[in-house]
Protein backbone atom coordinates (compact mmCIF):
# COMPACT_ATOMS: atom_id res chain seq x y z
CA UNK A 1 0.00 0.00 0.00
CA UNK A 2 1.43 3.38 -0.51
CA UNK A 3 -0.23 6.34 1.12
CA UNK A 4 1.09 9.39 1.52
CA UNK A 5 2.32 11.40 4.87
CA UNK A 6 0.13 14.30 5.52
CA UNK A 7 -1.55 15.27 8.78
CA UNK A 8 -4.94 13.03 9.75
CA UNK A 9 -8.76 14.49 8.27
CA UNK A 10 -10.79 14.63 11.23
CA UNK A 11 -13.30 12.50 9.68
CA UNK A 12 -11.34 9.02 8.65
CA UNK A 13 -7.97 7.76 9.25
CA UNK A 14 -6.60 6.75 5.93
CA UNK A 15 -6.28 3.10 7.68
CA UNK A 16 -9.68 2.91 8.05
CA UNK A 17 -9.62 0.09 5.19
CA UNK A 18 -8.41 -1.90 8.05
CA UNK A 19 -11.92 -1.86 9.91
CA UNK A 20 -11.40 -1.14 13.47
CA UNK A 21 -14.48 -1.98 15.33
CA UNK A 22 -13.78 0.40 18.63
CA UNK A 23 -15.57 3.93 18.42
CA UNK A 24 -13.91 7.16 18.88
CA UNK A 25 -12.24 8.08 21.92
CA UNK A 26 -9.74 4.66 22.22
CA UNK A 27 -6.21 6.51 22.74
CA UNK A 28 -4.84 3.71 24.31
CA UNK A 29 -2.04 1.52 21.89
CA UNK A 30 0.88 1.80 24.47
CA UNK A 31 -1.45 0.04 26.85
CA UNK A 32 -2.97 -2.37 23.75
CA UNK A 33 -3.75 -2.03 19.86
CA UNK A 34 -6.63 -3.03 18.53
CA UNK A 35 -7.49 -5.58 16.03
CA UNK A 36 -8.69 -5.33 12.78
CA UNK A 37 -11.10 -6.99 11.17
CA UNK A 38 -9.02 -9.67 9.66
CA UNK A 39 -7.54 -10.46 13.30
CA UNK A 40 -10.95 -10.63 15.22
CA UNK A 41 -12.36 -13.11 12.40
CA UNK A 42 -9.03 -15.03 12.76
CA UNK A 43 -9.23 -15.60 16.89
CA UNK A 44 -13.15 -16.42 15.84
CA UNK A 45 -12.48 -19.05 13.00
CA UNK A 46 -9.87 -20.65 15.87
CA UNK A 47 -12.18 -20.91 18.54
CA UNK A 48 -14.97 -22.19 15.72
CA UNK A 49 -11.86 -25.17 14.61
CA UNK A 50 -11.31 -25.66 18.34
CA UNK A 51 -15.09 -26.59 19.19
CA UNK A 52 -15.26 -28.55 16.28
CA UNK A 53 -12.60 -30.51 16.73
CA UNK A 54 -11.10 -29.20 13.74
CA UNK A 55 -8.16 -27.77 14.92
CA UNK A 56 -4.48 -28.60 13.01
CA UNK A 57 -1.37 -28.78 14.69
CA UNK A 58 0.50 -28.85 11.60
CA UNK A 59 -1.19 -25.96 10.53
CA UNK A 60 -1.00 -24.11 13.14
CA UNK A 61 2.87 -24.65 12.87
CA UNK A 62 2.81 -22.98 9.30
CA UNK A 63 1.07 -20.13 10.82
CA UNK A 64 3.64 -19.79 13.17
CA UNK A 65 6.35 -19.61 10.20
CA UNK A 66 4.80 -16.99 8.29
CA UNK A 67 4.25 -14.92 11.53
CA UNK A 68 8.36 -15.38 11.65
CA UNK A 69 8.71 -14.01 8.32
CA UNK A 70 6.11 -11.40 8.93
CA UNK A 71 7.57 -9.89 11.75
CA UNK A 72 10.91 -10.55 10.49
CA UNK A 73 9.99 -8.10 7.40
CA UNK A 74 8.51 -5.47 9.74
CA UNK A 75 11.56 -5.80 11.70
CA UNK A 76 13.96 -5.49 8.80
CA UNK A 77 15.86 -8.64 9.73
CA UNK A 78 16.16 -11.98 8.00
CA UNK A 79 13.49 -14.46 9.17
CA UNK A 80 16.80 -17.01 10.67
CA UNK A 81 17.10 -14.41 12.93
CA UNK A 82 13.89 -14.32 14.31
CA UNK A 83 12.74 -16.49 17.82
CA UNK A 84 8.97 -16.66 18.72
CA UNK A 85 8.36 -16.68 22.24
CA UNK A 86 5.28 -15.84 24.46
CA UNK A 87 6.20 -12.89 26.65
CA UNK A 88 9.14 -10.44 26.58
CA UNK A 89 10.35 -11.85 30.29
CA UNK A 90 11.27 -14.59 29.27
CA UNK A 91 12.98 -13.77 25.53
CA UNK A 92 14.75 -11.16 28.01
CA UNK A 93 15.86 -14.27 30.16
CA UNK A 94 17.48 -16.47 27.60
CA UNK A 95 19.61 -13.00 27.01
CA UNK A 96 20.10 -12.64 29.88
CA UNK A 97 22.30 -16.43 29.79
CA UNK A 98 24.89 -14.43 27.81
CA UNK A 99 25.93 -11.58 30.57
CA UNK A 100 29.26 -13.28 32.02
CA UNK A 101 29.63 -13.07 35.70
CA UNK A 102 30.81 -10.33 37.32
CA UNK A 103 30.04 -7.99 34.81
CA UNK A 104 27.65 -4.99 34.38
CA UNK A 105 24.41 -4.41 32.87
CA UNK A 106 23.22 -0.46 32.23
CA UNK A 107 20.01 -0.19 32.15
CA UNK A 108 17.30 3.01 31.53
CA UNK A 109 16.06 4.09 34.78
CA UNK A 110 12.26 3.53 35.15
CA UNK A 111 12.41 1.34 32.54
CA UNK A 112 9.52 -1.30 31.99
CA UNK A 113 10.16 -4.51 34.91
CA UNK A 114 9.88 -7.43 31.72
CA UNK A 115 13.25 -6.14 30.65
CA UNK A 116 14.46 -5.00 33.78
CA UNK A 117 13.46 -7.40 36.20
CA UNK A 118 15.07 -10.63 34.48
CA UNK A 119 18.12 -9.04 34.60
CA UNK A 120 18.84 -7.90 38.18
CA UNK A 121 17.89 -11.78 38.91
CA UNK A 122 21.35 -12.29 37.57
CA UNK A 123 22.79 -10.73 40.63
CA UNK A 124 23.63 -14.42 41.99
CA UNK A 125 26.25 -14.70 39.82
CA UNK A 126 27.89 -11.43 40.64
CA UNK A 127 26.42 -8.93 37.64
CA UNK A 128 25.43 -5.91 38.87
CA UNK A 129 22.82 -3.80 36.81
CA UNK A 130 23.09 0.00 37.35
CA UNK A 131 20.31 2.56 35.97
CA UNK A 132 20.84 6.22 34.51
CA UNK A 133 18.03 7.88 32.26
CA UNK A 134 17.62 6.74 29.38
CA UNK A 135 19.28 10.41 27.64
CA UNK A 136 22.47 9.83 29.37
CA UNK A 137 22.98 6.35 28.82
CA UNK A 138 25.51 6.51 25.76
CA UNK A 139 27.51 8.81 27.72
CA UNK A 140 27.19 6.35 30.76
CA UNK A 141 28.59 3.33 28.93
CA UNK A 142 32.03 2.13 30.67
CA UNK A 143 34.67 -0.32 30.41
CA UNK A 144 33.38 -3.67 31.95
CA UNK A 145 29.63 -2.52 30.92
CA UNK A 146 28.39 -6.09 29.28
CA UNK A 147 25.04 -5.15 28.35
CA UNK A 148 23.27 -2.26 27.61
CA UNK A 149 19.65 -2.24 27.74
CA UNK A 150 17.20 0.03 26.72
CA UNK A 151 13.24 0.33 25.57
CA UNK A 152 13.50 2.37 22.25
CA UNK A 153 10.75 4.26 23.27
CA UNK A 154 9.64 4.68 27.25
CA UNK A 155 6.55 2.84 28.89
CA UNK A 156 6.29 5.51 31.31
CA UNK A 157 7.07 8.56 29.53
CA UNK A 158 7.00 8.20 25.60
CA UNK A 159 10.30 9.02 25.81
CA UNK A 160 12.64 7.87 22.15
CA UNK A 161 16.30 7.07 23.28
CA UNK A 162 18.98 7.94 20.92
CA UNK A 163 19.36 4.51 19.83
CA UNK A 164 22.36 5.45 17.15
CA UNK A 165 24.40 7.07 20.09
CA UNK A 166 23.87 3.93 22.56
CA UNK A 167 24.53 1.67 19.99
CA UNK A 168 27.80 3.18 19.35
CA UNK A 169 28.94 3.72 22.62
CA UNK A 170 28.01 0.16 23.32
CA UNK A 171 29.98 -0.32 20.21
CA UNK A 172 33.16 1.32 21.53
CA UNK A 173 33.02 -0.26 24.66
CA UNK A 174 32.53 -4.39 23.55
CA UNK A 175 29.02 -4.12 25.29
CA UNK A 176 26.18 -6.05 23.44
CA UNK A 177 22.65 -4.16 23.02
CA UNK A 178 19.43 -5.13 23.97
CA UNK A 179 16.54 -3.21 22.99
CA UNK A 180 12.61 -3.52 23.67
CA UNK A 181 10.99 -2.43 20.56
CA UNK A 182 7.28 -2.97 22.40
CA UNK A 183 6.38 0.76 22.30
CA UNK A 184 8.10 1.97 19.12
CA UNK A 185 8.15 -1.26 16.07
CA UNK A 186 4.66 -0.43 14.62
CA UNK A 187 4.91 3.43 14.22
CA UNK A 188 7.88 4.37 14.52
CA UNK A 189 10.84 3.47 11.68
CA UNK A 190 13.42 1.72 13.24
CA UNK A 191 13.69 -1.95 13.73
CA UNK A 192 15.78 -4.60 14.84
CA UNK A 193 18.68 -4.70 12.35
CA UNK A 194 21.15 -1.91 15.13
CA UNK A 195 21.16 -4.09 17.85
CA UNK A 196 22.54 -7.41 18.90
CA UNK A 197 18.92 -8.54 20.56
CA UNK A 198 15.80 -6.90 20.51
CA UNK A 199 12.59 -8.12 21.99
CA UNK A 200 8.71 -7.16 21.31
CA UNK A 201 5.38 -8.38 21.91
CA UNK A 202 2.90 -8.06 19.24
CA UNK A 203 0.20 -6.95 20.98
CA UNK A 204 0.47 -2.86 21.42
CA UNK A 205 1.42 -1.20 18.11
CA UNK A 206 1.64 -4.28 15.72
CA UNK A 207 -2.09 -4.65 16.96
CA UNK A 208 -1.75 -8.62 17.62
CA UNK A 209 -3.48 -10.29 20.21
CA UNK A 210 -1.40 -10.83 23.61
CA UNK A 211 0.77 -13.93 23.89
CA UNK A 212 3.00 -14.05 20.71
CA UNK A 213 6.13 -12.09 21.44
CA UNK A 214 9.65 -12.06 19.38
CA UNK A 215 13.30 -12.39 20.03
CA UNK A 216 15.85 -11.08 17.29
CA UNK A 217 19.39 -12.43 17.54
CA UNK A 218 22.06 -11.06 15.42
CA UNK A 219 23.62 -13.18 13.02
CA UNK A 220 27.28 -15.18 14.78
CA UNK A 221 25.28 -14.55 18.45
CA UNK A 222 23.14 -17.47 18.27
CA UNK A 223 25.78 -19.46 20.89
CA UNK A 224 26.35 -17.04 23.33
CA UNK A 225 22.79 -17.38 24.59
CA UNK A 226 21.44 -20.47 25.98
CA UNK A 227 18.31 -22.19 24.84
CA UNK A 228 17.13 -21.44 28.68
CA UNK A 229 13.24 -22.96 27.78
CA UNK A 230 14.10 -25.56 24.62
CA UNK A 231 11.27 -27.70 23.87
CA UNK A 232 9.51 -29.46 21.31
CA UNK A 233 9.27 -26.15 19.12
CA UNK A 234 13.01 -25.19 18.99
CA UNK A 235 14.21 -27.23 16.52
CA UNK A 236 14.23 -26.79 12.42
CA UNK A 237 12.24 -29.95 11.91
CA UNK A 238 9.99 -30.11 15.16
CA UNK A 239 8.13 -33.06 13.81
CA UNK A 240 10.84 -35.47 13.44
CA UNK A 241 12.69 -34.27 16.81
CA UNK A 242 9.77 -33.75 19.61
CA UNK A 243 11.07 -36.72 21.51
CA UNK A 244 13.78 -37.50 23.76
CA UNK A 245 17.28 -39.31 21.68
CA UNK A 246 16.99 -37.03 18.79
CA UNK A 247 16.31 -33.06 19.84
CA UNK A 248 18.61 -31.03 17.78
CA UNK A 249 18.68 -27.01 18.02
CA UNK A 250 17.59 -25.15 14.83
CA UNK A 251 20.39 -23.77 13.30
CA UNK A 252 19.27 -20.19 13.30
CA UNK A 253 17.83 -18.07 16.05
CA UNK A 254 14.63 -20.28 16.31
CA UNK A 255 16.77 -22.78 18.38
CA UNK A 256 15.25 -20.10 21.26
CA UNK A 257 11.36 -20.64 19.98
CA UNK A 258 8.86 -21.51 22.58
CA UNK A 259 5.50 -23.24 21.28
CA UNK A 260 3.28 -20.80 20.44
CA UNK A 261 0.07 -19.72 22.29
CA UNK A 262 -2.45 -21.69 19.46
CA UNK A 263 -5.75 -19.64 19.96
CA UNK A 264 -3.61 -16.62 19.32
CA UNK A 265 -1.20 -17.50 16.21
CA UNK A 266 -4.08 -16.82 13.61
CA UNK A 267 -4.99 -13.28 14.60
CA UNK A 268 -1.00 -12.67 15.38
CA UNK A 269 -0.69 -13.30 11.44
CA UNK A 270 -3.85 -11.60 10.43
CA UNK A 271 -2.30 -8.35 12.46
CA UNK A 272 1.50 -8.94 10.95
CA UNK A 273 -0.06 -8.96 7.37
CA UNK A 274 -2.01 -5.66 7.97
CA UNK A 275 1.12 -3.67 10.14
CA UNK A 276 3.30 -4.97 6.91
CA UNK A 277 1.25 -3.79 4.31
CA UNK A 278 1.29 -0.46 5.71
CA UNK A 279 4.04 2.47 4.56
CA UNK A 280 5.52 2.64 8.03
CA UNK A 281 6.95 6.46 7.27
CA UNK A 282 3.20 7.40 6.22
CA UNK A 283 2.18 5.40 9.80
CA UNK A 284 4.83 7.53 11.65
CA UNK A 285 3.41 11.08 10.03
CA UNK A 286 -0.13 10.04 10.90
CA UNK A 287 0.70 8.99 14.31
CA UNK A 288 3.21 11.90 15.16
CA UNK A 289 0.89 14.46 13.58
CA UNK A 290 -2.17 13.75 15.92
CA UNK A 291 0.05 12.99 19.39
CA UNK A 292 1.52 16.94 18.24
CA UNK A 293 -1.80 18.52 17.92
CA UNK A 294 -2.89 16.69 21.29
CA UNK A 295 0.58 18.18 22.55
CA UNK A 296 -0.35 21.84 21.30
CA UNK A 297 -3.95 21.34 22.84
CA UNK A 298 -2.39 20.16 26.11
CA UNK A 299 -0.17 23.50 26.68
CA UNK A 300 3.31 21.02 25.88
CA UNK A 301 5.79 21.33 23.57
CA UNK A 302 6.13 19.50 20.23
CA UNK A 303 7.53 15.90 20.31
CA UNK A 304 9.00 12.99 18.48
CA UNK A 305 6.56 10.64 20.26
CA UNK A 306 3.44 8.79 19.63
CA UNK A 307 2.63 8.51 23.54
CA UNK A 308 2.15 12.26 25.08
CA UNK A 309 2.40 11.75 29.19
CA UNK A 310 2.12 14.76 31.43
CA UNK A 311 1.89 15.15 34.92
CA UNK A 312 -1.22 14.05 36.77
CA UNK A 313 -0.12 12.80 39.95
CA UNK A 314 -3.72 12.32 41.64
CA UNK A 315 -5.36 11.04 38.92
CA UNK A 316 -7.47 14.04 37.73
CA UNK A 317 -7.08 14.56 34.41
CA UNK A 318 -7.33 10.73 33.81
CA UNK A 319 -10.41 10.60 35.42
CA UNK A 320 -11.85 13.50 33.46
CA UNK A 321 -10.78 11.24 29.98
CA UNK A 322 -12.89 8.54 31.35
CA UNK A 323 -15.44 10.18 32.57
CA UNK A 324 -15.95 11.76 28.98
CA UNK A 325 -15.53 7.95 27.41
CA UNK A 326 -11.83 8.29 26.15
CA UNK A 327 -9.62 5.27 26.68
CA UNK A 328 -6.25 6.27 28.58
CA UNK A 329 -3.91 5.08 30.95
CA UNK A 330 -2.00 6.70 34.04
CA UNK A 331 1.76 5.36 34.44
CA UNK A 332 4.46 6.67 36.98
CA UNK A 333 2.30 10.03 38.03
CA UNK A 334 1.56 10.63 34.29
CA UNK A 335 -1.89 11.00 32.33
CA UNK A 336 -0.98 8.87 29.16
CA UNK A 337 -2.54 8.66 26.01
CA UNK A 338 -1.05 7.65 22.27
CA UNK A 339 -2.09 8.01 19.05
CA UNK A 340 -2.61 5.36 15.90
CA UNK A 341 -4.14 3.77 13.02
CA UNK A 342 -7.38 4.33 14.05
CA UNK A 343 -7.72 7.65 15.63
CA UNK A 344 -8.29 11.14 13.86
CA UNK A 345 -8.22 14.80 14.75
CA UNK A 346 -11.75 14.33 16.38
CA UNK A 347 -9.79 12.30 18.79
CA UNK A 348 -7.66 15.59 19.90
CA UNK A 349 -10.72 17.21 20.27
CA UNK A 350 -12.54 15.21 22.12
CA UNK A 351 -9.57 15.56 24.39
CA UNK A 352 -9.59 19.26 24.40
CA UNK A 353 -13.44 19.06 25.07
CA UNK A 354 -12.75 16.66 28.39
CA UNK A 355 -10.11 18.36 29.86
CA UNK A 356 -11.38 22.18 29.37
CA UNK A 357 -8.47 23.14 27.26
Amino acid sequence: MHTTAHATPAAESPFAHLCFAAGPGYLSACTGGLPTAATAAAMRSYLDDWAAGRADARALGEQAERCRALYARIAGVPAERVALGSQVSQLVSVVASSVPDGSEVLCAAGDFASLAHPLEQLAHRGVSVRYAPVARLAEEVRPGTALVAFSLVQSASGEVADAAAIADAAARAGARTLVDLTQSLGWLPLGAAPFDFTVCHAYKWLCAPRGTAFLTVREGLDDELRPLAAGWCSADDIWSSCYAGNMPLAAGAGRFDVSPAWPVIGGTEAALRDIASLDIDAVHAHDLALANAARTALGLPAGGSAIVTWSDPAGDDLAALTAAGIVASGRAGNARISFHLWNTEADVARLARALGR
